[in-house]
């Protein structure tokens, strides 16, 4: 499998998808043309975000074509080069994904060695679940599967704060709820700033900041880039 699966698309301060341009520009090398999925987008059309994301592929020379113009988006799949999933609201993203029997096809290429780049959301949906979202069920999907790239659940833009005044839960309160009812799967918090590259039967952490692990009987602990993340496998 070889997957790039990115926090957040834009740092504070920065122009989208600016931040991890270069990395997916890596990543890709040698694709012409890669497949998007821009299903999370909820408060813009799928064309406007189809060209958000080309503006930014322009500087690494990949015609972006969006799932959202084709009467069999399967198909496009199942053809593609490579395959990108845009961030927004991962229920949204995963509903139309599962309505469209996406799931399945996307595993199959990416089993087959296709490169795939998600952001946000659709780094969540490359996981078994998509249970450690940080979004509003907007819609009902027909369930919470994902496609099951990886073994582990990616919690995205994860945050250690705990704002002056808030009584709610923490990101961390809420993960130790994952992991007591789902005690074999670890979480990962993936700060933002920061992806995973997983390739080779390797999985790298890339980014200046650790990242935190989470699983059943385990007292959580940060992990940085370089460090042997082979038990998340």
């Amino acid at each position: 499998m070889n997957l790039l699966l990115i926090s957040n698309s834009t740092n504070a301060g920065e122009e989208y998808l600016k931040y991890p341009i270069a990395e997916i520009g890596r990543f890709l090398a040698g694709v012409k043309e890669i497949v998007f999925i821009p299903y999370a987008a909820v408060t813009f059309s799928y064309l406007e975000y189809e060209r958000k994301v080309q503006a930014r592929f322009d500087e690494i020379g990949i015609r972006v074509r969006s799932v959202h113009r084709s009467p069999d988006p399967r198909k496009m799949i199942r053809h593609a080069e490579a395959i990108c999933v845009g961030g927004g609201n991962t229920f949204a993203l995963a509903k139309k994904m599962q309505e469209q029997r996406l799931m399945g096809a996307i595993l199959s290429r990416i089993k087959a060695g296709i490169p795939y780049v998600g952001w946000s959301a659709g780094s969540n949906v490359a996981c078994p679940t998509i249970c450690t979202t940080n979004d509003m069920p907007i819609v009902e999907p027909q369930s919470f599967a994902a496609i099951g790239a990886v073994k582990f659940q990616i919690n995205p833009h994860y945050l250690d704060a705990n704002p002056a005044g808030h009584a709610g839960e923490t990101r961390e309160q809420r993960i130790a709820e994952y992991i007591e009812a789902n005690s074999r799967r670890y979480v990962v918090g993936l700060r933002e700033g920061c992806m995973l590259y997983c390739h080779d039967g390797r999985i790298d952490l890339i980014g200046s900041r650790p990242m935190r692990i989470f699983k059943k009987g385990i007292e959580p602990f940060e992990v940085k880039a370089g460090d042997d993340l082979s038990f998340l496998k």
